[in-house]
């Protein structure tokens, strides 16, 4: 069993763990599982308030990763301006495409899910599962813009839908 690098995450730091978005640190703490001496991070999910542990030699390997940089925040929201890119196969196999996509804690990955799926008010109705797959990437996309710029969701929510409805004028 090799032990991958330690991160360097500190408590109260906000971490991006690929199948919830944005968490919080609140702590790193030993416990025994199974027998075995673990250290784990401690990871609080608000929006869903759900807490996740982690043990911290298995954090990168999960995809666990740091925040953005400002910039590729920006980069992600300048792909929301771009054309949808929706490829002509089954709709079955795109909606796995953008589920990894998603589940990929990728931002880049996700504002592309966002961009392909946003349909503005004059297009024809999304089925259920784009809806849900839609909103899902969107709330990812503004949970992070929101850590990132310091601002509140609903701060960030407004700053997207403002790139997006340029987009579509």
């Amino acid at each position: 069993m090799t032990k991958s690098k330690k991160p360097e995450f500190r408590p109260n730091e906000f971490v991006v763990y690929p199948a919830h978005g944005v968490g919080k640190i609140m702590s790193i703490e030993d416990q025994e599982i199974a027998g075995f001496k673990l250290e784990l991070f401690v990871i609080h999910f608000e929006k869903d308030k759900m807490t996740l542990r982690v043990p911290t030699h298995k954090a990168v390997d999960v995809g666990m990763r740091a925040l953005s940089a400002p910039d590729v925040v920006s980069k992600a929201l300048e792909t929301l301006k771009g054309k949808a890119k929706v490829k002509r196969a089954m709709w079955s196999r795109r909606a796995q495409e953008y589920e990894q996509k998603i589940n990929s804690g990728d931002l880049m990955a996700i504002a592309e899910v966002v961009r392909d799926l946003h349909r503005s008010d004059d297009q024809r109705e999304q089925s259920y599962s784009e809806r849900q797959l839609y909103e899902a990437a969107l709330e990812r996309l503004t949970r992070e813009v929101a850590a990132v710029s310091g601002v509140d969701e609903a701060g960030a929510a407004k700053k997207v839908d403002e790139v997006l409805l340029t987009r579509a004028a």
